[in-house]
């Protein structure tokens, strides 16, 4: 998302808190506040860094826009690689999110996962946690440009990354996964899950010439032929994605305007699809 002078600010709201879960201290950001009168979407939210950079600030634009859709949102300060602690941090972050709903979002308010490049392979990973796990109920997942797929070789990468003989993506896949094992675990590697039945509906969100392009729609595909409500949405306007999606900053991008609507679509869409 590249900013032009002309392009709106964001003025998110919000505060960082510590939280200790699951036996360790995890940073949190909150964004938005507890509406007076009306609920809100509760979002567990994960930030970008291909499994090895990346903080709370380079969550900034993915969250500030999910708060301006609307929700109410729970950015986290995961540990970095390797699996299974981001996952296994994340997993326990959203069960505190479910247990704060009310205090959060409001009495009823449903919760959703979401999560941009290596934050939406955590943000899928979570989900199918909380599938097997039968807890908590989640009204859907949110999925940027998400990295799925360790391989790195879809034609709309190898396009994005041209003759380039080093690969950021292919080093944060090494590091993320621990061993070559790794690489069969569903957690790890939601792209490559073979159970896929019992998920929560899907809004999958890439650019046009994105180099996670490829990937994010096989994961959409899969979806659906599992029998899943999938929305894929592909941006004409999102240059530079996924990086221009970890700026931190408060510049929205000239495609800000259209990313509020899917969230907003999508919000309605899944609303009071499951019992809280």
């Amino acid at each position: 998302m590249p900013t032009t002078s002309a392009a709106p600010t964001l003025s998110p709201v919000y505060t960082d808190s510590t939280l200790t879960v699951a036996g360790e201290e995890v940073v949190v950001r909150l964004y938005g506040k507890k509406p007076a009168a009306q609920l809100q979407p509760l979002v567990v939210h994960f930030h970008g860094g291909a499994f090895v950079s990346g903080d709370l600030d380079n969550g900034c634009t993915v969250a500030s826009l999910l708060e301006a859709a609307g929700a109410r949102v729970v950015s986290v300060g995961y540990p970095l690689s390797p699996f299974p602690q981001p996952l296994e941090t994340g997993y326990a972050v959203l069960q505190w999110a479910y247990k704060q709903r009310t205090r959060l979002a409001g009495h009823g308010t449903q919760v959703y996962l979401a999560g941009e490049e290596a934050g939406g392979n955590l943000a899928a990973g979570v989900a199918l946690m909380a599938r097997d796990q039968s807890h908590p109920p989640l009204a859907g997942q949110i999925l940027l440009s998400p990295m799925l797929d360790p391989c790195v070789g879809t034609a709309s990468l190898r396009a994005a990354t041209g003759t380039a003989t080093a690969c950021k993506w292919a080093d944060g896949w090494l590091k993320f996964l621990g061993c070559t094992r790794d690489a069969e675990h569903p957690y790890a590697v939601p792209g490559a899950a073979q159970r896929l039945a019992g998920l929560p509906p899907s809004l999958i969100m890439v650019g046009k010439e994105d180099p996670m392009h490829d990937e994010a729609l096989a994961y959409a595909a899969r979806l659906e032929a599992a029998g899943l409500s999938v929305t894929r949405h592909v941006f004409s306007q999102a240059e530079q994605w996924p990086e221009a999606l970890l700026q931190p900053g408060t510049r929205a991008c000239p495609c800000a305007d259209e990313v509020q609507e899917q969230f907003r679509r999508f919000f309605e869409a899944t609303r009071c699809r499951t019992t809280q």
